[in-house]
């Protein structure tokens, strides 16, 4: 449907990127083959120039947190004991794949000017690059402007999840939540970690995708301004029906359901990207968006954007 993987589930080349914004842990019962499948489309894209962009998701720090009330019981089964899924997600396959691989948030560039996926944005660049803030912001959760840690972004949130994941990871796992009581955070947790996990974290915050029209759209530049993007792309609050877009392709939620646990529309986000040098005139470029909904049965136009700029790219 989006062109990323041919019939078997081997990646095309036809596109520069994928991104995966999380929650791809209680779904049913191929939570490893899923894992692994991501693995081998890293390495595949990688060979052939291209990039995968890997997100954990709240659940996938659920799990970690031995709160396991969406684990399917024969899930379990499939990794042979409890004890074995739990080692598997701290020191074995998929969680060495976490460690290395997945990030709390993205910045994804459209433009090699501006840089490489999840460089910091440097607001210096702004008055100098007209394309300073040609990026994407890919999260599982959403960045609330209430959140006191969004720059620089995204390494401050990325270097305070890595440090929860190191925790979580090299502890004694409890025992998981139901039968057990659920534990929480550990004991050590430091403060920018409970934030991270928190209500208004990247994790879990859903405002952008239900506060109203007023409010979302009156507080999105500021964030904007912020992480250096012009667009917040996340998941985690589920419309069944299709992706949405708030406050003029500011704020897209890509999530809908697409796992057969939910039943929800199967969807994909393209997003096309082009720098297009004037045909007469020195440093002159046009610049296109093309943002477009996928589904089995239809295309649906999110934004098409297009302006002109100068500079030397």
């Amino acid at each position: 449907m989006a062109g990323v993987v041919d019939v078997q589930g081997n990646w095309t080349g036809n596109v520069d990127m994928f991104v995966q914004t999380g929650d791809i842990i209680d779904r049913g019962l191929d939570t490893m083959k899923l894992f692994v499948w991501m693995e081998k489309l890293r390495q595949q894209a990688l060979s052939v120039g291209g990039e995968v962009v890997s997100h954990l998701g709240n659940h996938e720090w659920m799990n970690l947190l031995a709160d396991w009330r969406y684990v399917y019981p024969d899930e379990i089964k499939t990794f042979g004991s409890v004890a074995a899924r739990q080692k598997m997600l701290q020191t074995g396959r998929i969680g060495k794949a976490w460690a290395a691989n997945y990030s709390v948030t993205s910045r994804v560039p459209f433009h090699p000017s501006i840089g490489p996926t999840n460089l910091d944005f440097d607001p210096s660049a702004f008055t100098s690059n007209p394309l300073a803030h040609a990026a994407l912001s890919f999260v599982h959760g959403g960045l609330a402007p209430s959140y006191p840690h969004l720059t620089p972004y995204p390494s401050r949130i990325n270097d305070i999840g890595r440090e929860l994941l190191k925790k979580l990871q090299e502890r004694e796992m409890p025992p998981p939540h139901p039968p057990a009581p659920y534990g929480g955070l550990p004991k050590d947790a430091t403060g920018e970690e409970q934030r991270l996990y928190g209500q208004d974290g990247p994790l879990w915050y859903r405002g952008w995708a239900q506060d109203p029209d007023q409010q979302a759209c009156g507080a999105i530049d500021e964030v904007l301004k912020k992480t250096g993007v012009r667009r917040l792309i996340m998941g985690h609050t589920p419309n069944f029906q299709k992706i949405i877009s708030r406050c003029n392709g500011k704020i897209i939620i890509i999530d809908t359901g697409i796992s057969h646990a939910y039943g929800g529309a199967l969807s994909a986000l393209s997003i096309k990207y082009t720098l297009t040098p004037h045909p007469s005139e020195v440093d002159k470029w046009t610049e296109r968006e093309l943002i477009v909904a996928l589904y089995p049965d239809r295309q649906e136009v999110v934004l098409a954007h297009q302006r002109e700029v100068e500079g030397k790219f």
